[in-house]
């Protein structure tokens, strides 16, 4: 009995670690997304691949210190490398990650009232901003209701966009209003929920009189619907 009771006591140790290990693993993955800088990264990447200079520019954030973000991320595995010529680009390692993101960007909206509370007082300083989200927009676009633009960089829009959108980079609309018709409400769409570019465009379009509104998600959460896309 004395060999039984020995056995079921390093059984029971191997099960204790093998749970440390496991957890403490996906501890490592929960730790490399708990910083600010890492999650708009995330953000970011979900757009595509970019350097990491172009990743600094973006976020505000110094060559050095994007780096360093980087590489936590990656020894993690959230993100890839790739090399193009004497570049080398980021790019997240999987839907997964972006999927993990909108969990977490969502779970924050629903349970922490501070989230929502500063969307709501940023948009605020842009009068009326409204917003439609993905499944109400997806039916107009199918009718053919809307005039949809998308106001990210001509190179996000060139990797992929909702179907039927036009490419008006936020610096270049204001140049364009002209082109713009009057007669269809004009959504504008970004990076996400928290890309700033459809707000600013919305803003520009309602002072020179057009109906505006901003898709509330952004193109990563089109695609992840599963509605059409064009590339």
């Amino acid at each position: 009995m004395l060999w039984l009771y020995f056995r079921i006591f390093f059984l029971r140790m191997n099960k204790r670690e093998f749970k440390d290990k496991v957890y403490g693993e996906l501890a490592k993955v929960s730790k490399a997304m708990s910083n600010p800088h890492r999650l708009e990264i995330i953000d970011l990447l979900a757009q595509g691949p970019f350097t990491v200079e172009d990743i600094a520019s973006y976020t505000g954030l110094s060559v050095a210190n994007a780096s360093q973000h980087l590489q936590t991320l990656k020894s993690s595995k959230l993100v890839k490398i790739s090399r193009n010529g004497n570049y080398i680009n980021y790019s997240l390692a999987g839907e997964n990650v972006f999927n993990a993101w909108t969990a977490l960007r969502e779970l924050g909206l629903v349970y922490n009232a501070e989230v929502g509370k500063t969307v709501n007082e940023f948009r605020a300083g842009f009068g009326d901003m409204d917003c439609i989200d993905a499944d109400q927009l997806s039916k107009l676009v199918e009718e053919d209701k809307v005039i949809l633009l998308d106001v990210r960089p001509e190179e996000e829009y060139n990797r992929g966009h909702v179907h039927r959108a036009i490419s008006m980079p936020i610096e270049q609309l204001g140049a364009k209003l002209k082109n713009l018709s009057k007669s269809k409400t004009i959504v504008a769409y970004c990076r996400g929920p928290f890309c700033v570019y459809a707000d600013d465009a919305v803003a520009l379009l309602k002072k020179h009189g057009y109906k505006a509104q901003r898709m509330k998600e952004g193109f990563p959460d089109w695609a992840l619907k599963g509605y059409p896309v064009d590339q």
